[in-house]
């Protein structure tokens, strides 16, 4: 009895979605060099993926995941602190902690288990969250997995910000401040330096989420580069599926804090460890991007070139978003590009807010301008047709 009503709950679901033009499906891909991709069946340039510097396809990179699975094998074996802490992952995190400038690093499965993990054991019922409005589902459910009172601030709106600070900050034992350095969806970056002003004046802490930030931006450590001034941040989350092209996430902070994560995080406790060949992977492509500095600028700079050729406002980062705000011109944008060879994210509710469907476009380091004004020609004579 209690199947058929999981079976219609889910049926029913299923006829909501798909009647919003919300209906994803997976679809069996290979990716090659170049921004090469099949679909289908059907080759593609992609403009979709996260891979910003190419790293998850480089020779070297590759080679040193070859290594490491030879001499350890292909899995961890066990949690980390049971079995599975391989001194690989020591390494990297050294490697993590002097890139952030921290005092200490602790490496996660994912950072969606990183961001859900740290907050719930951090937070609880006696504490208040803020959060950025188009802050990532896994901080969204991290704050509602810890019990804390959470109130969602205007995006990058510091006087928002405040303003709840001011209202909620006294009712509240300890207090968190969470924000992306990029967004995902957006392209823009937080006004990091003005929340570590308003941190500091309502005692509370600091959480950044720049998963898409280290790598791309300002020196390549992060988005926090950006600043005159470097914010005032606690804690730092970093993931190293995208600009580092391999797997994991990350939290850095001081010693005491990665101490604490690594007796009270459930999602760090009570996982298997990385793969060996994952840890080799993100160390060597850490060392890429430490040395290889043209490399890490080479991303924007094919967003700044395409968003001219568009008629689009000057990027701060390599995702540049076209928003339509229908679900219907977002997928049917999306499929004649596909027809036209390039494979373009159409990324509607509930990954953004109803209303603001869009294109998400995502350069990376081996773009090339014959690609992007390609693409960048076929958009802009489709959007003036859309007015």
């Amino acid at each position: 009895m209690q199947s058929n009503k999981i079976n219609s709950y889910v049926n029913k679901k299923l006829k909501e979605i798909s009647r919003n033009n919300q209906l994803r499906k997976i679809h069996d891909v290979q990716r090659k060099p170049k921004n090469q991709i099949v679909i289908n069946g059907k080759n593609s340039i992609s403009f979709s993926c996260n891979d910003y510097l190419g790293l998850s396809l480089n020779r070297s990179v590759i080679k040193a995941a070859e290594v490491a699975t030879k001499k350890f094998g292909v899995g961890a074996g066990a949690s980390r602190l049971v079995t599975g802490n391989n001194y690989l992952y020591s390494l990297l995190e050294n490697k993590i902690k002097k890139i952030k400038k921290t005092s200490a690093c602790c490496v996660f499965g994912s950072g969606f288990l990183a961001n859900i993990g740290v907050i719930s054991s951090l937070m609880n019922k006696k504490d208040l969250i803020l959060i950025d409005e188009l802050s990532h589902a896994s901080t969204f459910l991290g704050s509602k997995l810890s019990g804390a009172f959470v109130i969602q601030f205007k995006h990058n709106n510091v006087e928002d910000l405040e303003k709840q600070l001011y209202k909620f900050r006294n009712k509240y034992n300890k207090c968190l401040i969470l924000t992306e350095g990029v967004f995902s969806m957006d392209g823009d970056i937080s006004p990091q330096d003005d929340i570590s002003v308003l941190k500091k004046k309502y005692s509370a802490s600091f959480m950044l989420d720049d998963a898409h930030g280290l790598g791309v931006i300002g020196d390549g450590t992060g988005s926090n580069s950006l600043f005159k001034k470097k914010p005032d941040i606690d804690i730092y989350l970093g993931t190293l599926s995208k600009a580092v092209g391999s797997y994991g996430g990350f939290i850095c902070g001081k010693k005491n804090l990665i101490n604490f994560i690594i007796n009270r995080c459930r999602s760090q406790i009570y996982t298997t460890g990385l793969p060996p060949s994952v840890l080799a992977a993100s160390i060597k492509s850490l060392e890429i991007i430490k040395s290889n500095k043209s490399l890490i600028k080479k991303p924007l700079e094919s967003a700044i070139f395409f968003s001219k050729i568009v008629g689009l406002e000057t990027p701060v980062s390599p995702i540049v978003p076209i928003v339509l705000g229908d679900e219907n011109k977002t997928l049917n944008l999306s499929r004649y590009l596909n027809r036209n060879g390039y494979l373009v994210g159409a990324i509607r509710p509930p990954t953004v807010p109803k209303g603001t469907s869009r294109l998400r476009v995502a350069f990376n380091s081996s773009h090339t301008k014959f690609q992007i004004k390609n693409l960048a020609n076929l958009i802009k004579n489709k959007l003036k047709i859309y007015g």
